[in-house]
């Protein structure tokens, strides 16, 4: 029997803090959670060819995802990041705009816009690789975030733009790697590689990921508080 997403989540928040496996910024409840290991599993990524020959990325603002912000940069790769609650849409930092050094300070949240600026919906770059932050993940692919849809939304946004579709990271601690069946619906974004500090998973999730948004489920509070929504009707010149 599938498991209650919201449980599971909980269960390994519970379990990371029990054994002690995350770190700052706390508590690990109510967010991606930060883990020790973090470094170790984001240099499997960078062995990746999908790595290698992507020349845009777009990470998810999380800490545990900083290394990996700080390493596209370093690697003299376009940073995407999405803003907090997609309020703006995505910031986009151009490795030429931050000196050798400052890789970190410029992919941290508290500075990214001192090295990059918002980027309008229209001028936004073919992304080749998209980075999702996860609570819990099952090695086919399957994710759970912390409950806000917003990787998922991300996805769906890029793909409604026009973006061909990409291959989707996550880094994770091995503990939130789950066996538990749980319910995923067809919104909901899958990982292709799950990468932890000691293996790399392909996970062969495929196509199993949005297409586009979803808009006879987007609710009136959501084009409030995302008025990207609204910018993209008027883009894809959709009714919606």
């Amino acid at each position: 029997m599938a498991m209650d997403k919201h449980t599971l989540r909980e269960q390994v928040w519970d379990k990371m803090t029990e054994e002690k496996v995350g770190r700052f910024p706390f508590p690990l409840k109510g967010r991606i959670p930060n883990f020790k290991g973090a470094e170790k599993a984001a240099s499997r990524v960078f062995k990746l060819d999908i790595y290698k020959k992507a020349e845009v990325v777009k990470v998810n603002p999380d800490s545990p995802q900083l290394p990996v912000r700080a390493q596209v940069l370093k690697d003299g790769k376009i940073l995407l990041v999405p803003t907090p609650r997609l309020k703006d849409g995505f910031i986009l930092v151009d490795p030429e705009n931050v000196p050798a050094g400052e890789e970190k300070t410029a992919a941290s949240l508290k500075n990214i816009h001192n090295y990059g600026s918002v980027v309008p919906l229209k001028d936004l770059p073919k992304v080749d690789l998209l980075f999702a932050g996860s609570v819990a993940v099952h090695r086919d692919g399957r994710r759970i975030g912390k409950g806000e849809g917003y990787a998922d939304r991300e996805y769906a946004i890029l793909r409604e733009l026009g973006n061909p579709p990409m291959p989707v990271v996550g880094t994770v601690h091995p503990v939130q790697v789950v066996s538990e069946d749980f319910h995923t619906d067809d919104f909901d974004l899958t990982l292709d590689y799950i990468v932890t500090e000691i293996e790399v998973i392909e996970t062969g999730a495929g196509d199993r990921k949005p297409s586009g948004i979803h808009w006879d489920r987007v609710t009136d509070e959501e084009k409030e508080a995302m008025p990207v929504l609204e910018e993209i009707r008027e883009l894809t010149n959709k009714e919606k």
